[in-house]
């Protein structure tokens, strides 16, 4: 990792104190927890100057579009227990919901290939001082070799809902609750996942983004035989 520093512009900082403080009006987290995402907050904006951790066109949207659209999920959950973040990519939703649980209260896992990303995920975990664990490995052989039974699966922007439920269906039938986040494509994404499982789920609107959903599964059963494929 370059150690280039990443200068923020005037504009781009007012923008973030903007949207910063919309996201806190929809996503209420103690003083503690806002200390540990403006220390990630930072630490992203600096590796965004020599690793794509985020859309740049999302950067003055940093706060409302990643960080509360993730936080969101804790409303759908108890923050204790074990979390599975799959695809973590620059941190979302995995990160934000383990900056905000309490210390000792749960743990999360974070679940990314990309060896530069892994990395920095490692390094926000570190300079926040949050209790986490990093693997770096393929989602397929993390949900083969992963013994503990999470208690919460989450995902966001990595897949349509079908390939999601195929990577996660060890977990999910061993008793995870999984918390999907999906856009405006979530019922064409959700009849195409029916014709292979049965699902048992509610749908709920993003508080984020108009349009947006999401899918909380509580319990899966095959349809048919085969067994699903690895993605």
């Amino acid at each position: 990792m370059s150690t280039k520093r990443f200068s923020k512009s005037p504009d781009l900082s007012a923008a973030l104190a903007r949207d910063k403080a919309a996201a806190l009006k929809l996503v209420a987290v103690s003083r503690e927890t806002v200390e540990r995402l403006d220390a990630f907050v930072a630490l992203l904006l600096q590796w965004q100057a020599t690793t794509n951790l985020i859309a740049p066109s999302t950067l003055a949207e940093l706060w409302t579009r990643h960080i509360a659209d993730s936080l969101q999920l804790l409303g759908l959950a108890q923050p204790n227990g074990i979390w599975v973040d799959l695809g973590s990519g620059g941190g979302f939703p995995g990160l934000p919901i383990a900056l905000a649980i309490p210390p000792g209260d749960g743990e999360v896992h974070l679940v990314e290939r990309n060896g530069k990303k892994a990395a920095f995920l490692r390094e926000a975990l570190r300079v926040t001082k949050t209790a986490g664990a990093v693997h770096h490995q393929e989602i397929a052989d993390f949900v083969d070799s992963f013994s503990p039974t999470p208690d919460y699966i989450t995902a966001r922007a990595l897949a349509p809902l079908k390939v999601l439920i195929d990577l996660s269906a060890p977990l999910i039938l061993r008793g995870a609750k999984a918390l999907f986040l999906k856009g405006q494509d979530v019922v064409a994404e959700l009849t195409e996942a029916t014709k292979y499982w049965t699902l048992r789920h509610n749908l709920h609107p993003s508080l984020t983004s108009q349009g947006s959903f999401v899918v909380e599964i509580l319990g899966i059963e095959q349809r048919g035989s085969a067994r699903p494929k690895k993605s």
